[in-house]
């Protein structure tokens, strides 16, 4: 693993390691395949987190470590969830649907409580993380936008801009300035996925017209 944690090159005076660079260019492929609604972006989510968990776990970034371990984890889970066929739409697609204002307070209230006992634990354990909060906002808000992908819900891509706007800033700080790059496209793919997602679900609803086959 010695050559996926060397240097690359050097981008705009910064650093790029070979794991910061490889581990998210596949975590752009899978959020792509997702976009797409492909039951592949699992597998190629799950291969980046094992990339990733390597680059962050030598810079002492135990929560971005930690998370590139769930993401491993709900990416298994995802495959299975989406493999099963109960998440298919009539022409054999994933389908998407919008989040029910009870799973929204409830993935809302599960984000902010993790979100408070993994930075609580960060910083009373200062050697796990050098930026305790922002690291458990990143770490807690990927898995709760995983689980809402996984259930097929239009709000994982919302999840994903609120990741973002700490992500960026968070990796540029900590030397991995290929992530704040890939970061920021994930921002632009994060918008037009879920713009196809958004009108998917209303064609999802749409209702039937009579006579037509169902």
């Amino acid at each position: 693993m010695n050559w996926l944690n060397s240097e690359a090159f050097t981008l705009f005076g910064q650093h790029i390691k070979w794991s910061d660079m490889i581990g998210n260019v596949i975590g752009l492929l899978g959020l792509a395949l997702g976009w797409r609604r492909s039951i592949w972006t699992w597998p190629v989510q799950f291969v980046s987190g094992l990339v990733l968990f390597a680059a962050f776990a030598t810079a002492h970034l135990s929560g971005s470590a930690g998370k590139q371990i769930v993401v491993m984890v709900v990416a298994a889970w995802g495959f299975w969830q989406w493999n099963r066929g109960r998440q298919r739409s009539q022409d054999g697609s994933i389908a998407v649907r919008f989040a029910t204002w009870r799973e929204r307070g409830v993935l809302a209230a599960a984000a902010a409580a993790g979100t408070l006992a993994v930075g609580g634990l960060f910083t009373a354990f200062p050697t796990l993380s050098w930026d305790p909060w922002p690291d458990a906002y990143i770490f807690v808000g990927t898995v709760v936008a995983m689980y809402a992908q996984a259930r097929g819900m239009v709000e994982f891509w919302f999840a994903w801009l609120l990741v973002d706007l700490v992500g960026v800033p968070l990796n540029f700080a900590n030397g991995f300035a290929f992530s704040g790059f890939v970061y920021v496209l994930y921002g632009a793919l994060v918008l037009w996925g879920l713009r196809d997602w958004w009108l998917r679900s209303r064609e999802a609803t749409r209702p039937i017209p009579e006579g037509a086959p169902a």
